[in-house]
């Protein structure tokens, strides 16, 4: 027998449900409750993000079990998706673009959640789009996905050729997170600070608001550059700064894209006491295991939208617990973020009560006060989440510590 086609097998089903759709009430709910929707995570599974991506995994299966299996009378099935390569143990455009095709193609799928990396987002979030499939990001920051002004003219709109809205984040932007930044810098007593980058659209992005912010703010900006992020060291580039006197160094990037080289370099350069500013993209294990403790020690700090996984109250803190009992190990910072991007897609398609893009799409955009591990949240016009709550972290006995809230 030719394996039948999503379309096709639908169709059977519908068909052999018909006598029950026309019989008792009893009978009709059990026909319906067969059908099966899917929701796909498309996430850097390859590499060095594997540690923080299958916290996010984890997270999305537990909101799953949760609600066992089911929203409402609709079974949900879930597949775990690649979309970095070996060839770059990271993020590859050419696989993010497929695995976006693939589930467009795909009627069963009614949630994509994805992508970790804003420059992945840019890719698939117009193919999605065109398809008119929900996508939940537990992990871009890049404003220009959402908001005007930020990058080049032509976005959001660019991602969004239908001119409706499909595209939604359960994380706070980088337009809140780089301010803060400059400010904690300037509360840790730095004057004059030096500015980093990775070349990417994130690192890039984060740096530029940095400096602008810390400009704003009266600090001094001794120099701005963008690294390799394949260098097999920096020692030049550490002597330049150390000639231009800095008291911090902020950088923008990842811990995929060279942090933890970066951070060795400045200490063993002779910046060993010079503060070393980071966003969220470096908080994980990747970063302490790259650097070393030595390092990163009692002069590196961390700015993260939202708290780390220890410090989460109420529903937040259910999780944390839920977690540390299921997997036997603390979840990573981005962890609770796909607990709660499953979770606003699960009560989606239980609002939506059937198989349809359209109805999904329009549940998840219509979420206004969502209580959930984050607290009590909704999506704004743009898709962005209403919470904006940062952290401040750094580094104690080569283990990530909370510092405090920040403004």
């Amino acid at each position: 027998m030719k394996n039948q086609s999503p379309f096709r097998l639908s169709r059977i089903i519908t068909i052999a449900c018909l006598p029950l759709l026309l019989g008792v009430g009893t009978l009709q709910k059990n026909c319906l409750a067969e059908e099966t929707v899917k929701i796909v995570s498309s996430l850097p599974r390859t590499g060095s993000a594997n540690a923080m991506t299958t916290s996010i995994v984890n997270g999305i299966r537990m909101a799953i079990d949760e609600v066992g299996g089911k929203a409402g009378d609709l079974k949900i099935a879930y597949e775990d998706w690649d979309d970095a390569s070996p060839e770059r143990g990271n993020w590859d455009p050419n696989v993010e673009a497929t695995n976006a095709d693939k589930a467009a193609k795909d009627s069963d799928i009614v949630g994509y959640i994805g992508t970790f990396n804003s420059g992945a987002a840019k890719i698939s979030m117009p193919k999605l789009n065109q398809a008119g499939l929900v996508m939940v990001s537990p992990g871009n920051s890049w404003p220009g996905l959402t908001k005007k002004g930020f990058g080049e003219s032509s976005e959001p709109e660019v991602y969004r050729p239908t001119g409706r809205v499909t595209y939604f984040r359960v994380f706070p932007t980088d337009d809140i997170q780089g301010p803060a930044g400059a400010q904690w810098a300037k509360d840790l007593g730095a004057k004059r600070v030096f500015v980093l980058h990775d070349r990417e659209l994130y690192g890039k992005g984060l740096a530029d608001i940095f400096k602008k912010s810390a400009t704003e703010l009266g600090l001094s900006v001794v120099g701005y550059e963008g690294i390799d992020p394949k260098a097999s060291n920096y020692r030049s580039l550490v002597i330049k700064i150390r000639s231009m006197r800095p008291d911090l160094v902020y950088f923008g990037g990842t811990a995929q894209t060279n942090a933890g080289q970066l951070a060795k370099d400045l200490s063993a350069g002779g910046l060993g006491k010079v503060k070393l500013l980071v966003p969220d993209g470096c908080f994980d294990e990747a970063l302490l295991s790259s650097a070393g403790a030595a390092a990163l020690n009692d002069r590196t700090f961390i700015t993260f939208p939202g708290l780390p996984p220890a410090q989460l109250t109420g529903k937040g803190k259910i999780f944390y617990d839920a977690y540390l009992k299921k997997f036997g190990n603390e979840p990573s910072a981005f962890g609770v973020y796909g607990y709660e991007a499953a979770g606003a897609l699960i009560e989606a398609i239980k609002k939506a009560g059937r198989k349809d893009r359209e109805a999904v799409l329009n549940a998840v955009a219509s979420l206004k006060d969502y209580k959930g591990a984050l607290g009590e949240w909704g999506f704004d016009a743009n898709g962005d989440i209403t919470l904006t709550a940062l952290s401040g972290n750094t580094v104690k006995d080569g283990k990530f510590a909370f510092v405090n809230l920040l403004k």
